[in-house]
């Protein structure tokens, strides 16, 4: 489950279908109001709208990092929210006809130190994932001032423009009275870049990570039941799959969308928003000591390297493409319900025991879902110091997806010519048989 990988906050909110408007409305929680706060009617997107963006004429210096730096600082307001809790403020601009992402990154460490991270690329789709990404630290050697006006709350400076970049203060967040089981531990408070919060616990007996739903909060997001269990709860937006405890009130992470983890979207799970601001002392990495003892000295606080380069991935929930890939946690949880072990049913993936040497980053994983029957197997050392902690071809921290299978929406070539669908079939829609709906 768990393993020493890259970290620097690439991503791609360009999703399936209407990638670009799942975007807009994502940015819009992270760009233009404050989280949770009544703004009255919705936000209203149109295509025409998305047509003049693409079709008009742009002017950007697109291979000169400053030159984007300046254009994304000069579009800012003199204060922004940054909501991710490992400090990522991301954006996205169309240029050429084509979509760019990336992000500012202000990274904290002890005693008060800050490195700040800029980073773009044309953004990734399901046709389209190996676009090259430009990073570059900003500091003074490149005329960009870093100052801290508070705790949580930076400014920074260049070419006469200053914006101030107040960091999310979750530092009061605290899980309800009854929502932690016998022998957990509370990590910390997580914002996901997904607008979606959570708590980060570690179970000490079982040496088992979980993330916790915040519903201290008004969730942004409409769940659904599961076919065949209603307590396998699915995202209408964000495609997070929960499961509700048996034992406690409280719902426990254990799927997101294959698709999303992939490509690295807003809605790949919170492996990539620790809650590295609140982290009491040295209580992450005893718990990741516990899981993994033969990282010792090898990692600090925040379960990095000395380097930087790699960090130990808290990644207890699976990926899944049908919904029918979940159903094995709730056999695991229905069979085990009155026994010890029964949060080791929300562990999809086992842990590491030591940084190990690097496996192919190319090898394919067997993509198992949650089932009793036991975990697979998901590790891989994906660090490259030339791209900070990432390499740029797969999403940071990410394993190795599943086993190739059939493109979304791919007719089976043996049975129907290529790319050719069966007539008189609704736009976009193929036979229940074929994608595994019953």
């Amino acid at each position: 489950m768990h393993k020493m990988l890259s970290d620097l906050g690439l991503y791609s909110k360009r999703t399936r279908g209407a990638g670009f408007f799942t975007t807009l409305a994502v940015f819009a929680v992270t760009m233009g109001m404050a989280a949770g706060q009544d703004t009255g009617p919705p936000k209203l997107h149109t295509n025409e709208a998305y047509v003049e963006e693409v079709t008009g004429a742009t002017t950007l210096a697109v291979n000169d990092p400053m030159a984007v730096f300046a254009f994304v600082l000069n579009s800012l307001p003199e204060r922004v929210k940054v909501y991710p809790t490992e400090n990522y403020y991301y954006f996205t601009f169309m240029h050429g006809g084509a979509p760019y992402a990336g992000n500012i990154r202000i990274e904290l460490g002890d005693d008060d130190k800050v490195a700040v991270h800029f980073v773009y690329y044309q953004d990734w789709s399901e046709w389209r994932q190996d676009s090259p990404l430009t990073h570059v630290v900003l500091d003074g050697s490149r005329g960009v001032g870093v100052e801290k006006i508070e705790r949580l709350v930076y400014r920074l400076s260049y070419g006469g423009k200053t914006v101030t970049f107040a960091l999310n203060d979750l530092s009061r967040v605290m899980p309800p009275a009854g929502a932690l089981a016998p022998g957990e531990k509370f990590i910390g408070p997580i914002f996901d870049e997904s607008a979606i919060r959570f708590f980060l616990v570690y179970n000490s007996k079982l040496k088992v990570f979980h993330y916790i739903l915040d519903e201290t909060v008004k969730v942004a997001d409409e769940f659904f039941p599961s076919r065949r269990s209603n307590r396998i709860l699915i995202g209408k937006r964000t495609g997070f799959a929960f499961y509700r405890d048996r034992l406690l009130d409280r719902k426990i992470l254990v799927g997101v969308y294959e698709g999303n983890y992939r490509l690295n979207t807003y809605f790949d799970g919170p492996f990539d928003q620790l809650p590295d601001n609140f982290i009491e002392g040295e209580t992450l990495r005893q718990a990741i000591l516990e899981v993994s003892p033969g990282l010792k000295g090898k990692i600090d606080r925040f379960g990095s390297s000395p380097n930087g380069e790699v960090r130990f991935l808290i990644k207890p929930y699976a990926t899944y493409r049908t919904e029918s890939e979940l159903y094995g946690v709730d056999k695991c949880a229905r069979a085990r319900i009155r026994a010890a072990s029964y949060y080791g049913c929300f562990e999809a993936e086992p842990p590491d025991s030591d940084l190990g040497a690097p496996t192919n980053p190319r090898k394919k994983s067997t993509g198992r879902p949650l089932s009793a029957a036991g975990p697979s197997i998901c590790a891989v050392l994906l660090a490259s110091p030339a791209h900070h902690r990432r390499n740029p071809r797969l999403p940071h921290r990410q394993c190795p997806p599943p086993k190739p299978r059939l493109p979304h929406r791919q007719c089976p070539p043996p049975e129907l010519p290529h790319r050719q669908c069966p007539p008189r079939l609704p736009h976009r829609q193929w036979p229940p048989h074929w994608t595994g709906v019953t």
